[in-house]
């Protein structure tokens, strides 16, 4: 009797220890299990697309069409060279310094352009009076003839003499601020530039009326 129970009482722990070995290996795996989707789930949700292929990602160039005969050649050059003078000419109006032409690169240039575009002057209005002188020249009256050469005579004092101020102040500043730069023609260009229409000038002024320079 006493046998008995003392085996039963021997294989109980057995049995408990293995029931609690089993609990804890299934626990162990239902865990396992759950972090197991979680992790391909978080990859999924992080990515949100399959990876593109080579061939997707870098698409390939396109073969450079040569040309069949000495006309399409031709055909081919005028092309780019319009191509090229649109780009050079869109960047010319933007202002940007790679496509300006020699005659306006170089900071001399840019303060002439700045000194002229910062004020106003009376030669830039010398094309619109030029203007209105020819339309009173054709006109059937000779009064009027009277009139536009003494007009046409003053116009021209007026800008020659502005002229002479504004180039020689544009050539003092540029040798005081750029010692070492050529100055050369510097009065000249800041004068033609003063005769023009200011929204017609070409690089288009990047600074306003009153602006100090």
């Amino acid at each position: 009797m006493f046998r008995r129970q003392s085996a039963a009482s021997a294989d109980e722990p057995a049995q408990d220890k293995m029931d609690v070995t089993g609990s804890a290996a299934a626990q162990n795996g239902d865990s396992t299990d759950d972090r197991e989707p979680q992790g391909r789930g978080a990859a999924s949700a992080g990515k949100g697309r399959p990876t593109p292929k080579r061939s997707e990602a870098a698409p390939r160039r396109q073969p450079f069409a040569a040309p069949g005969n000495r006309k399409e050649a031709s055909a081919q050059a005028r092309t780019r060279a319009r191509t090229e003078r649109a780009r050079r000419a869109e960047g010319l109006r933007r202002g940007d310094e790679r496509y300006l032409p020699a005659k306006d690169q170089g900071p001399v240039r840019a303060i002439a352009r700045d000194y002229v575009d910062s004020r106003r002057m009376l030669s830039e209005y010398y094309l619109y009076v030029v203007g209105v002188l020819f339309v009173l020249l054709i006109l059937p009256f000779g009064a009027a003839r009277v009139i536009v050469y003494p007009l046409v005579l003053i116009a021209m004092v007026t800008v020659i003499l502005e002229g002479y101020i504004t180039g020689r102040r544009v050539r003092k500043i540029a040798a005081q601020r750029f010692p070492g730069e050529r100055t050369k023609g510097v009065a000249l260009y800041a004068v033609m530039r003063s005769a023009q229409i200011r929204k017609l000038r070409l690089p288009p002024p990047r600074v306003k009326r009153g602006d100090k320079i």
